[in-house]
């Protein structure tokens, strides 16, 4: 019992890094949506009290679960209105890609601050370990978050890109994803489906951005 204890101690402690990283990917990922849809003329999200950095705003509790466990999944989306938007279809675009751009850029600046902390820093950066691993945890968790929401499945970013471009004839199948999501997701999940898909998009980045 004691050993169980302990192990699960360790296991608790190694998640505190991904923490901030978990609730800062979710906070930016939802709030640039908002952000981009109201540049785009739909205040609906703004209205909402959801154009914040304020996690709780965002909270989905089977997205979150899936970040702790996974280190991807997704939040509660922000509601949009496309009647609002000037150009309809161009701005559905760029509000789905807003997310998935917000926490890629995150990643970037992350790997950035790795890379000149080693160049410049090398002591304050290998003299800490804590700031190490949150360091790391931004890149890695805010890199799987943006290829994770690329997926074609509802809610995530991937299903309204798709939507754009389906063609009249596929929408049944698409209203029945829609319907089903959750579970499909997850199974997905489970069966280790996402992670094979995402796997050489991840580690693709991972050296672009640390080298």
């Amino acid at each position: 019992m004691n050993r169980f204890f302990a192990e699960a101690g360790r296991e608790f402690i190694s998640l505190l890094p991904a923490v901030p990283a978990i609730l800062w990917a979710i906070s930016f990922h939802e709030f640039c949506h908002g952000w981009a849809a109201l540049r785009c003329g739909d205040p609906t999200a703004k209205d909402a009290g959801r154009l914040t950095l304020n996690p709780m705003a965002h909270f989905d509790l089977w997205g979150a679960l899936c970040m702790f466990l996974f280190h991807f999944g997704w939040a509660r989306p922000v509601p949009i209105d496309p009647y609002n938007f000037r150009r309809p279809r161009r701005d559905l675009f760029l509000v789905s890609v807003a997310g998935v751009a917000g926490n890629t850029l995150t990643a970037v600046a992350a790997g950035l601050a790795i890379r000149g902390l080693v160049r410049f820093f090398p002591a304050v950066l290998f003299g800490n370990y804590g700031l190490q691993q949150v360091l790391i945890a931004f890149v890695t968790i805010n890199l799987n978050f943006a290829v994770f929401n690329l997926i074609p499945v509802p809610p995530l970013d991937g299903s309204k890109l798709l939507a754009l471009v389906l063609p009249r004839t596929a929408r049944p199948a698409f209203e029945w994803l829609d319907r089903y999501s959750l579970p499909v997701l997850l199974a997905l999940i489970y069966l280790g489906v996402v992670g094979r898909l995402m796997s050489p998009a991840v580690r693709w980045g991972l050296r672009l951005i640390l080298g």
